[in-house]
């Protein structure tokens, strides 16, 4: 099914981002699972910041240094958007950034030697091809992707891109794509062992971590949560998501926690979850002040920042920013 046609009937059923499976009920979050710690009394509250300029869903995020680039997404009108817009952490301020050569939602990005790399999304039609990295001051056009991909999640590590997860033309992906910046070029390594989309992905400790996500459409969320070692060429599962839950989008901080934010089922969720590697345990957050799907999470440091995304199911758009510092 092509995006337009999708995003048409997304507007009127409530469910944008849907892959053109038929969408079951939506599921309520689970309850909280034994394995997880509850916030604590002291524990960090999150801060409301400054809103970005253009109020969207769907979109790209990654960190360079203190700053964060905002990237895609729908408009409240279910435009797709090639805006850029860049928030200085210091500063508090916003700034607009050289449009994407192409617009794109769902689209997935990451930070490779200290520039933003933006690969796939939709481009009103179909999943895009389209690979770019910030070059000066405008956009580079790269290797393309060797198939289009959208709502997946985009990793930087050890000098390499990796590529999870997503929809593709004929369903869910079924492999992993590796790019080297180094040749420009991609190539295949094992999929998830459950594939799915709308998922949470980052790097810690050399590996790189996928959390949460959805299968068919919104309300079939899982709490999958699976670890991929590069050196060893494999995957295996970690702890569940302790609230299964698609729509989300996660990070890891300098200490290398995987938190995972937001997400959205017969309502958008609020929570917020930590993952630490060493123990193999996650542990609740304070919730998001302005639950949300189809938003930006990034790190700067041990502070992770929330941007954009749905206030509510299907196409709603914020410009929410908020922010929550896991450093002490």
């Amino acid at each position: 099914m092509r995006w337009r046609g999708l995003l048409t009937m997304a507007a009127v059923l409530g469910l944008a981002g849907c892959t053109g499976a038929e969408a079951p009920a939506p599921e309520p979050a689970p309850a909280t699972t034994a394995a997880t710690a509850a916030p604590a009394e002291g524990d960090p509250a999150w801060r409301r910041l400054a809103p970005a300029p253009t109020a969207r869903t769907e979109v790209a995020a990654a960190a360079v240094g203190d700053r964060i680039w905002v990237m895609g997404g729908y408009a409240a009108d279910g435009a797709t958007l090639a805006t850029v817009e860049v928030y200085d952490t210091g500063a508090d301020t916003w700034s607009r950034g050289p449009d994407l050569p192409v617009a794109v939602n769902h689209a997935m990005a990451a930070t490779l030697d200290g520039v933003p790399y933006l690969a796939g999304g939709n481009d009103g039609e179909d999943p895009s091809t389209q690979v770019v990295r910030l070059d000066g001051e405008g956009w580079r056009t790269l290797a393309p992707l060797p198939q289009g991909r959208s709502a997946g999640g985009l990793v930087a590590l050890d000098g390499r891109l990796y590529l999870v997860g997503g929809v593709v033309d004929g369903g869910l992906a079924g492999d992993t794509q590796v790019y080297d910046p180094a040749s420009d070029r991609w190539s295949p390594a094992p999929g998830l062992p459950t594939p799915r989309e709308h998922l949470g992905a980052a790097a810690s400790g050399g590996k790189v971590y996928v959390v949460g996500g959805r299968v068919g459409g919104v309300g079939n969320n899982l709490a999958a949560a699976e670890v991929f070692d590069p050196a060893a060429g494999r995957w295996s599962a970690v702890a569940g998501l302790p609230t299964a839950r698609g729509g989300l989008a996660a990070t890891a901080t300098a200490g290398g926690q995987v938190v995972a934010v937001g997400g959205e089922a017969a309502a958008t969720f609020g929570e917020a979850e930590a993952f630490d590697p060493a123990s193999g345990r996650w542990r609740s957050l304070p919730p998001l002040p302005t639950p949300r799907h189809g938003l930006g999470v990034v790190a700067v440091g041990d502070e992770v920042y929330v941007l954009a995304g749905g206030p509510q199911p299907g196409l709603h758009v914020s410009g929410a920013n908020e922010a929550i510092d896991l450093g002490g």
